[in-house]
């Protein structure tokens, strides 16, 4: 799998923005990828070092649509620390 490819967006959430006063950012990621993938294309894609990467599965929900209910699609979910004093510009003055 391209480095490219496991990054699917940056998550930005209230509790995200807590997470990065603490040097963690999160990611939905492909759900192939593994913790090594994920932290290879992190230091690719944005020029930092990578400490530890954490990763889970979200589960889908139910939503209605009419009288049908349906369930949304499982996504995986990567909180990735950073080494002290390092940053991602994407999420700044966010």
């Amino acid at each position: 799998m391209h480095p490219y490819e496991v990054l699917r967006r940056p998550l930005i959430t209230e509790k995200d923005s807590m997470l990065q006063a603490q040097g963690k950012y999160a990611f939905e990621a492909a759900a192939e990828a593994n913790k090594p993938q994920i932290k290879q294309a992190v230091e690719k894609a944005f020029n930092v070092k990578v400490t530890a990467v954490n990763i889970m599965t979200v589960p889908g929900k139910r939503r209605r649509i009419g009288r049908r209910v349906v369930l949304t699609p499982s996504w995986k979910k990567a909180i990735v620390t950073l080494q002290p004093g390092g940053k991602i510009e994407l999420f700044e003055g966010v």
